[in-house]
């Protein structure tokens, strides 16, 4: 077998008006391998993938396949050759099936007139079947699907075509680990096959497991690029961020406070439930819920915030019940989320930057009953200063910015809501290993500052890093507590396993 490369990237740039997205990258993906490419966000990577799909055209260089020089004019005419991409943020209409959505734009037809609907759903069914999802009707609406299985459907989709080329954004950003364990037997099948993937993450521990290659991006240039098994960690986040990884994150460690918001005892009925929940959260503390997809942690932050209805329990901020369960009583007493799936729950992707970060306070901006537009645009330029918020200006469509950048807009309408307690819900996912420490570094800041920070997180070494305490769900309950002098991965994982509470629990 031919391990050379199939698709090559020869001396790409492209630019952006006056901005420089590339900058003459040179870029070869192996023949049957996993070729992964990591990067910060804003880095060149998604840009270079554009350019091999066929949605954006290089400013200059060219793009060879199987050695011969080719113009990709169009995601359809990348298809046409066999190169197919899984896009991070997911491109999926909510109020169609699984099936409709697989084959939306290609349905199989029987005749020239009618579609072929039991066909596509039998289709889908194999796809589902091979995804290790079985278990789900392909006539179910993708709005009533948990964003993880959303984003197996987005997969589902791209293994339907006879690709040669699979490019793979951040796939598994919103996956419980069993289906990331799915997803890599099926690339391993896909390997097997002698097809290509271009495997875009930021996860390293789990990229480590499947990747050939890697390749690294840094300010819109390609700065390493190395067999996967002459790297480690270390080396990787070294060439991405330009530092020593052991010195990202940062951890407040000062005492803490007086409690700020009390949870007693309270319950949330649903698909996924959450079981007679109490914790604490003080002034200047940290405190990370850990726990994999389904034990709840959504569930709870959510209920705390309004937008689900508690069946039990109460809620007491600085001593205070809370007895109105709506969003808006929870923010004017002093709450405000960060929710996980910025795209859908976070962002008016419509709008731009500037109206996305004053949105929650706009009616502070009024003067005399009337929106002030100096006063709008003075707010979001100081909260675009104060997170470092990379930006083509505060007019740009929110949606040209990158995840990190994304995530911070909606940290930044947070935060101008002047919150006591700050809840975040996976606020590291599909961002990049900077930006997970700027985030990390701001969410240590509040807390010094005198704010309460409670945020979720499925991933063991952020919720370590980050956290003063660190709270386990598992199945709706909080099975264990530790603080970050008793913390380990290994209490972790076991408690995030149990339904019942272990020892360790304060």
């Amino acid at each position: 077998m031919n391990a050379g490369g199939l698709l090559d990237a020869r001396d790409i740039s492209k630019n952006y008006g006056g901005v420089r997205a590339l900058k003459g990258v040179t870029f070869t993906a192996y023949r049957g391998k996993v070729n992964v490419l990591v990067g910060e966000n804003g880095a060149g990577k998604s840009t270079l993938m554009k350019i091999l799909s066929g949605a954006e055209q290089p400013t200059s260089g060219e793009i060879l396949l199987d050695g011969e020089a080719v113009v990709l004019s169009s995601p359809r005419d990348a298809m046409a050759r066999g190169i197919g991409i899984i896009h991070q943020e997911l491109s999926l209409f909510p109020n169609l099936s699984i099936a409709e959505n697989m084959f939306a734009g290609r349905e199989l037809r029987r005749g020239r007139r009618f579609v072929d609907a039991a066909g596509q759903r039998r289709r889908a069914s194999e796809v589902l079947a091979r995804l290790g999802q079985d278990h789900l009707d392909p006539d179910t609406l993708v709005e009533d699907l948990p964003i993880g299985q959303q984003q197996l459907v987005e997969i589902g989709r791209a293994l339907l075509e006879d690709v040669r080329v699979l490019i793979m954004d951040e796939p598994t950003s919103a996956l419980s680990n069993h289906e990331v364990d799915v997803l890599f037997n099926v690339m391993a099948d896909l390997r097997e096959q002698d097809v290509t993937v271009i495997y875009i993450s930021h996860k390293l521990d789990e990229f480590r497991r499947i990747g050939d290659w890697v390749t690294v991006f840094r300010d819109g240039a390609l700065v390493a690029h190395e067999s996967m098994s002459r790297t480690d960690t270390a080396w990787i986040v070294r060439q991405m961020v330009g530092r020593d990884p052991d010195s990202l994150y940062v951890r407040n460690s000062s005492p803490a406070g007086d409690v700020l918001l009390d949870v007693r005892g309270l319950s949330v009925l649903g698909a996924v439930r959450v079981d007679d929940v109490s914790l604490t959260v003080r002034a200047g503390e940290v405190v990370g819920i850990y726990g994999l997809m389904g034990a709840g942690r959504t569930e709870l932050v959510e209920c705390l915030m309004g937008m689900r209805r508690a069946s039990g329990g109460e809620v007491r901020l600085r001593g205070e019940i809370e007895p109105e369960g709506t969003v808006q009583a929870r923010m004017a007493a002093g709450l405000a989320l960060v929710p996980e799936d910025r795209q859908r729950d976070g962002l008016v992707q419509t709008m731009s930057v500037r109206d996305n970060i004053v949105l929650a306070t706009i009616d502070r901006l009024k003067r005399a009953g009337l929106l002030s537009g100096g006063a709008e645009q003075r707010t979001a330029a100081a909260k675009v200063a104060e997170l470092a918020i990379k930006s083509p200006g505060l007019g740009a469509v929110v949606t040209a910015l990158s995840g990190g950048n994304q995530q911070k807009v909606v940290l930044a309408r947070a935060l101008l809501t002047e919150p006591v307690v700050l809840l975040l819900d996976e606020p590291t996912r599909g961002i990049d290993v900077g930006a997970k420490a700027q985030i990390a570094a701001l969410m240590a800041d509040l807390a010094t500052q005198g704010f309460g920070v409670l945020f979720t997180s499925s991933e063991l070494a952020e919720v370590i890093a980050m956290s003063d305490r660190v709270l386990v769900m598992a199945r709706g309950r909080i099975t264990a507590e530790f603080t970050s002098a008793n913390v380990t991965e290994e209490a972790l994982v076991t408690a995030s396993a149990s339904d019942r509470v272990l020892e360790g629990r304060s």
